[in-house]
């Protein structure tokens, strides 16, 4: 069984993106199951010599059987319980009845899943229930399975650290509901990364559960003041009242912190119950440093200050294109793509410009009408989007997948071009696509940077929308490439200007970088005099 390959589900989700390599460092071959294998370009670790990538969809069981065939464990590390999932529970439960029969007809050797602690309550939380029930679902073959149920997870990156982390720091004083008393027992993603990893050579563990928590027991108003000393912030007062519903309390987390409503949600609801290890056998077969939670925050701050954050909550997101960007026929707009254009002529080369342009958003900012994008984004938030907050992994470097505020990096090609997918509410659907185009012109290098948003409106509203922003357009387009020009020291040669004779109609994603591509080219080939 160790020659076999080991599968490895959710590779680009938090855990997943540490635990590939990992066991690829320990001279495992690994293969994974992903959605979008482009997304693993942001991976260093994704052109490892032992590593094997199958392209597929749990949730639909796309891929499901190639990526088990002739395995020897498979890890299930996936978690439907994400902004994109309207019905996180079904969807979860799809996913484990097809990796079930996955791993059934290809005999895998072991399940091993991740789960979170399940306290004995009959008023479970949905998210906590939808835990337990896939755990048993992955029992129902006869295929063996490890269960590792873990509580809050806690390192630089993860959903329970980021929660904790906006909220202490921006709320001097915080209105909480009766779950700041609830108790908890956190865990460093580094010992839960050795539990993962440990179970792999220990067999007795098989059909086994186990819960693993660190070694330390807190209520939520503690965490709370853990941290704060660690940030070393100024006393937080803490007031709890029993008016805040898991409703009320899901949208002002919203509004205060990157995560969006439909994922706070269930996190609070399950924040109602006390999730604390009911037994610690996997303490004795797989010894090891717990960290305490202190620890656990002061290491995961020092990665945030550092920017050295492997992954993040926010990768479990996919670069998906959109029907009307795939020659798709949406039926709500009749296939017509809106576009918003502006180019200018720096006097640098594409490098220089470039080096620029991927550093845009998070806290660099959008270079022009900044305050403009932070009240988009707060707007964004109040209606249940992810905002501005969300900001990058990476303040220098972007890879596809990447979230970027309210964005998610959908191509990226060096020193060309970065297209974004916007993931804001909208009455529609958008991209956002800087493009970078060499200019003519004697000796001098002159480099053309385009910026443009194509819009797919919903119904009227949407074109109510779209034409409301278009002299916003003119004035923050304007301004973020004069600002882009100075930030490259560079000259503005010519511009900005608003280029008025794009056509789009209904186009494939290549054929919109092939129309935008050429048009530029031809024209500047034609101002130089070239046939």
């Amino acid at each position: 069984m160790h020659d076999k390959p080991i599968l490895v589900t959710g590779a680009t989700g938090y855990i997943g993106g540490r635990l590939v390599p990992l066991l690829l460092s320990q001279g495992k071959k690994v293969r994974v199951l992903v959605r979008s294998r482009r997304k693993l370009d942001s991976r260093p670790w994704a052109l490892h010599e032992h590593l094997e990538v199958v392209e597929g969809d749990m949730v639909s069981g796309k891929g499901t059987m190639d990526a088990a065939r002739g395995c020897g464990v498979a890890y299930y590390l996936i978690h439907s319980m994400n902004s994109s999932q309207k019905d996180f529970q079904d969807a979860d439960r799809r996913a484990a009845y097809n990796m079930v029969q996955a791993c059934r007809i290809n005999k895998v050797g072991r399940i091993i899943y991740l789960s979170g602690v399940v306290p004995d309550d009959p008023n479970l939380s949905k998210h906590l229930a939808s835990r337990a029930e896939v755990a048993q679902i992955l029992s129902l073959s006869e295929v063996p399975v490890t269960v590792l149920r873990a509580a809050q997870i806690i390192g630089s990156g993860s959903a329970s650290f980021e929660l904790l982390r906006y909220l202490v720091d921006r709320l001097p004083v915080m209105v909480t509901p009766r779950w700041v008393k609830s108790k908890c027992q956190p865990i460093a993603v580094s010992n839960v990364l050795t539990y993962l990893v440990g179970v792999l050579d220990v067999p007795e563990t098989a059909n086994k559960t186990y819960d693993i928590g660190g070694p330390d027991i807190v209520s939520y108003r503690e965490l709370f003041e853990i941290y704060r000393k660690e940030a070393g912030l100024r006393k937080r007062l803490i007031f709890s009242v029993p008016v805040l519903t898991p409703r009320l309390s899901s949208l002002w987390i919203n509004i205060v912190t990157p995560v969006p409503t439909r994922l706070a949600r269930p996190l609070i609801e399950g924040l109602r119950n006390n999730v604390v290890c009911s037994e610690n056998s996997i303490r004795e077969i797989i010894p090891q440093e717990l960290l305490s939670v202190r620890e656990s925050i002061k290491r995961a701050l020092a990665r945030v200050r550092q920017h050295t954050v492997d992954t993040s909550w926010t990768d479990a997101g996919e670069p998906e294109i959109p029907e009307w960007v795939t020659c798709g026929d949406s039926a709500y707009a009749g296939g017509t793509t809106l576009y918003s254009a502006h180019a200018v002529h720096i006097r640098a080369t594409m490098e220089q410009v470039w080096g620029v342009v991927k550093r845009i958003g998070g806290t660099n900012g959008w270079y022009g009408g900044d305050y403009l994008w932070r009240i988009r984004g707060f707007i964004d938030k109040l209606i249940g989007g992810p905002g501005l907050r969300r900001g990058r992994r990476d303040p220098e470097n972007l890879f596809i997948g990447d979230a970027l505020d309210f964005w998610r990096v959908l191509d990226i090609q060096k020193n060309r071009r970065l297209l974004l997918l916007a993931e804001m509410k909208l009455p529609g659907e958008a991209l956002l696509e800087f493009t970078l185009l060499p200019v003519t012109s004697g000796t001098e290098h002159v480099t053309e940077l385009r910026m443009v948003a194509y819009f797919h409106p919903k119904g009227l509203w949407g074109m109510v929308y779209w034409y409301s922003l278009v002299p916003m357009h003119l004035f923050i387009f304007s301004g973020i490439l004069k600002a882009i020009a100075k930030e490259t020291e560079g000259d503005i040669v010519k511009g900005p200007w608003r280029i008025k004779h794009l056509t789009l109609q209904r186009c494939s994603l290549e054929t919109v970088q092939k129309i935008t591509m050429t048009e530029a080219v031809t024209r500047n080939e034609h101002k130089s005099g070239q046939p």
